[in-house]
């Protein structure tokens, strides 16, 4: 029989301590970055994994307390997401299983909460950076447009409404800036804001087999410095939504992070 473990005497003031000591000291890092990527779906989590693992320093803003975005679970509260090929080998490169649809050529099967709890380990494994509970709500914008960076409040006081809790926002500076936010393409709708991109179309009714493919077609650099992945693409590009399936999400992070490297290579 084993013996039983024994916590160590840990002091309250020393907990509070380090948890401050650490978070400050890691936060003077996330000030200036190569990239940020705004949002923490699956499209953001790849992204942010590729562009680590190629040596940037990665920073993945999100505004929600968890990451994940919508892939924790699948379509109607029903547990299981399908995955266009060739999306599945990312997944089983993380460590996912992937069953693939004998009736259906090119599908796969996968559980969302391990799906996502494997793209969140394997950002943190590769070395990005996360700022949850951080809702971005302005651009750092220079020398006639030139995006450098975002500018971030904490969510809870932006929730709240400034009537109520009047907190500034903080910049922080990147080389480029990442729109992964889904249907509400929060970074490109900021730039339409400043007059310098047009009005977001949002998404169109769904048609999924045309919707991944337009994704793929349309994923890349929307505006000097400002990448769009996932399913910010259909919004921005006004393509049909593609309701309970993932492949492109996952395909579209990937090839972002891809012409992303090309991008910082060249400067």
């Amino acid at each position: 029989m084993s013996k039983k473990p024994k916590p160590a005497p840990l002091r309250e003031k020393d907990i509070t301590r380090q948890i401050a000591r650490e978070y400050y000291k890691e936060f003077d890092q996330l000030i200036e970055s190569d990239v940020i990527i705004v949002g923490a779906g699956p499209s953001g989590l790849i992204c942010a994994r590729d562009l680590a693992s190629m040596g940037f320093r990665t920073l993945i803003v999100e505004q929600s307390l968890a990451l994940g975005g919508g892939f924790w679970s699948g379509g109607y509260l029903m547990n299981k997401a399908t995955i266009c090929a060739p999306a599945q080998e990312i997944l089983e490169e993380i460590g996912v299983p992937c069953k693939p649809v004998k009736e259906c050529e090119g599908m796969y099967i996968a559980d969302p909460p391990h799906a996502t709890g494997a793209l969140i380990a394997a950002a943190y494994k590769a070395g990005a950076k996360v700022l949850n509970l951080t809702r971005v709500v302005d651009l750092i914008l220079r020398r006639d447009g030139v995006l450098e960076g975002v500018v971030v409040n904490n969510t809870t006081a932006e929730t709240a409404g400034h009537d109520v809790v009047h907190v500034d926002p903080i910049a922080l500076e990147s080389k480029i800036v990442v729109d992964a936010t889904g249907h509400d393409a929060v970074v490109v709708k900021l730039l339409h804001k400043r007059n310098l991109y047009q009005a977001v179309p949002g998404n169109g009714a769904m048609w999924v087999s045309r919707s991944e493919e337009a994704v793929m077609d349309h994923t890349g650099e929307a505006y000097p410095n400002c990448f769009v992945i996932g399913l910010a693409v259909a919004a921005v590009y006004g393509t049909p939504r593609m309701g309970p399936a993932f492949g492109s999400m996952l395909l579209s992070g990937r090839y972002g992070a891809e012409l992303i490297k090309k991008k910082l290579k060249q400067e």
